[in-house]
């Protein structure tokens, strides 16, 4: 038999602080070499203005085997009343290769993509901040919100987006309601940086959006917003000033254009990299050294990600007799 979970169903199941420690452990294992995760394959559908992503992983220690496909179609809010992320997990039995699950996605795509900015945070960031700057007002700002009030002593929180007045208004006020930290819509880009302990851009910008002449010292970055080569949310000078860790540096190289771009420019180099976040988590390499230094979290998304969390609300799901059963024959 397999399980069959609705969106509403993880909802039910993930909560962030779970979210975090099983990331950790992901990152922990993926470090030590156990994992099995060949780089995500994309498919561009040029007539629908698509693009559909295909994340195999396995986890040997955590015991989480399967694929997500997230899909990303522009047009698809406008010209048929969908989401233009959509999402879908298939988990297996590690022993048979039976279908265990499938699940909806996008909310635990989020929460992932919120709780692994959780994680670094937690290794990276100043055990002293007490001010968090969210860029970006969307459905991965959320997460990002929580996941970092999650780890972090917070006092105040500063949003800022480009989207409508009113929009950002109703996304600090969740902000605050769920996290219990009192936040405000920022005046400009470069208040909200220069008054931060913590940034977190989570938008779609295709161009830089901070200069890296407002960090100061001690800020601690999470970059999650860009995953594309030609595409940045930082600009050169940011990377330049910043110890840079990464999810994973090899996918980083393909597909992060915040250091491939300065990287294609001659203003930075990929040795430069301190290295990924796993190793700062096995103790492997040091993760913040002073706090003065500026750390820069750089996250493209993982299969080992969503496989791990995948697992994990697979579990629950058992354990509280959660969705529907259903057989292929």
């Amino acid at each position: 038999m397999a399980l069959l979970l609705r969106r509403e169903d993880v909802q039910q199941l993930l909560d962030i602080s779970s979210t975090i420690e099983i990331l950790e452990r992901a990152f922990a294992e993926l470090a030590a070499g156990t994992v099995t995760m060949p780089q995500r394959t994309a498919l561009r559908v040029e007539q629908a203005g698509g693009v559909a992503l295909f994340m195999p992983a396995f986890l040997p220690g955590m015991g989480a085997l399967g694929a997500k496909v997230v899909t990303v179609f522009g047009r698809n809010p406008a010209e048929h009343s969908l989401p233009a992320v959509l999402g879908t997990i298939l988990l297996l039995d590690p022993q048979t290769g039976e279908v265990v699950c499938i699940m909806e996605g996008g909310f635990l795509t989020a929460m992932r993509t919120g709780g692994v900015s959780g994680v670094a945070t937690k290794f990276l960031a100043r055990r002293d901040s007490k001010v968090h700057a969210i860029f970006g007002t969307g459905v991965q700002a959320r997460t990002q919100a929580s996941a970092v009030a999650a780890v972090a002593h917070l006092e105040r929180c500063l949003v800022y987006s480009v989207d409508p007045p009113e929009q950002q208004h109703v996304f600090a006020e969740w902000v605050g309601k769920v996290t219990h930290v009192p936040t405000e819509v920022a005046a400009s880009a470069r208040e909200t940086v220069e008054a931060c302990d913590i940034l977190t851009l989570a938008t779609s910008a295709t161009q830089p959006i901070v200069a890296g002449t407002w960090l100061k010292p001690g800020t601690h970055v999470n970059s999650v917003g860009s995953h594309a080569p030609a595409v940045r949310e930082l600009d050169s000078i940011s990377v330049q000033r910043s110890k840079v860790v990464c999810d994973l540096t090899s996918a980083c190289q393909a597909e992060a254009g915040d250091l491939i771009i300065p990287v294609q420019n001659g203003e930075w180099s990929w040795d430069r990299v301190h290295g990924d976040l796993g190793q700062v988590i096995r103790g492997e390499l040091a993760g913040r050294e002073s706090d003065r230094e500026i750390t820069l979290f750089k996250s493209v998304g993982l299969a080992v990600q969503d496989m791990s969390t995948a697992y994990h609300v697979y579990q629950q799901a058992l354990a509280q007799g959660v969705g529907t059963e259903f057989r292929f024959i």
